[in-house]
Parts: structure tokens; C-alpha cells; sequence
């Protein structure tokens, strides 16, 4: 099935991997949202389980290894193009998580990839759904 105008939402899943009160951002290297810093993650593979491809994508396009912790928030992103049509349309799963290995590195989907402090969030231009996930990774819930 095609990202782009898909005939149902596609299933995705996401990580903030908090290490020592820094959370982990990427900044997107394709569309949607590229050049936009957000929530490492990916969609989920056919035969993949939710947990496996949250380990898998932050792998992907951090290099780290991570410990999968708590569900932080369940949400859609729709993108409309100029016409009004579902250009995309996502059902994320986003997790709370630690690293426990790799080194980080950018790549797949992502341009850049750096841990980030509460106050550095401010200055990013985060969407407002992300910045409230990620606010609710740094105070632990």
C-alpha cells in the first residue's frame, strides 16, 4: 500500500528515547514533514509486532538499541493536499523509551538526530501534538 494517498490509515509507531533528561528528536529527511524535527519512528511491518517495530525503527534511524517503556499517547496525522484529499494519513503509537546501546547516528528517514533538553524544545518549532508527548516522556509519565 502506498504512503502517499493510501486507501486506509497506515499503523506507525514512535520513541522518545529520554537519556539523562534529553529527549531524542529527529529532523525528517523525507516528506511529510521533512526538514521538521519529531519523534523517531516508523510504520509497522506486516508479521511485526508493535514492541518489534519500535526497536526496529529507532534502530533504523538513530542507531541506538533502546529498553521500551511505558505508551505515552495514541494519535493520527492527516495530511490534506491543496484539493482537500488525504495526501496521508497515520494512526501513531508513541512509547516512552531508554537507550541501552548503539551509537547515535542519523539515517533511514532521518536527516539529523540529537537529544534535546526541555528548554532547547522551545526553540525547535515542534508541532503541538509532539511537543506534548515528548513533555509528557521528561516528566516520566
Amino acid at each position: 500500500m502506498s504512503r502517499e494517498y493510501p486507501a486506509r490509515p497506515i499503523l506507525g509507531v514512535g520513541a522518545v528515547v529520554v537519556s539523562d533528561g534529553r529527549a531524542l528528536l529527529v529532523k525528517r529527511g523525507k516528506e511529510p514533514a521533512k526538514d521538521v524535527w519529531s519523534i523517531p519512528g516508523g510504520m509497522v511491518e506486516i508479521g511485526e509486532t508493535i514492541h518489534g517495530a519500535v526497536i526496529r525503527e529507532i534502530r533504523e534511524e538513530t542507531g541506538l538499541e533502546i529498553e521500551v517503556g511505558n505508551r505515552l499517547s495514541i494519535l493520527e496525522r492527516i495530511f490534506r493536499d491543496d484539493f482537500g484529499r488525504v495526501r496521508y494519513h497515520y494512526v501513531l503509537i508513541d512509547y516512552r523509551a531508554a537507550p541501552i546501546g548503539g551509537t547515535l547516528a542519523a539515517s533511514s528517514d532521518a536527516a539529523e538526530a540529537a537529544f534535546f533538553t526541555a528548554r532547547q524544545l522551545g526553540q525547535l518549532g515542534l508541532a503541538d501534538i509532539t511537543a506534548r508527548v515528548v513533555a509528557r516522556a521528561l516528566d516520566g509519565r
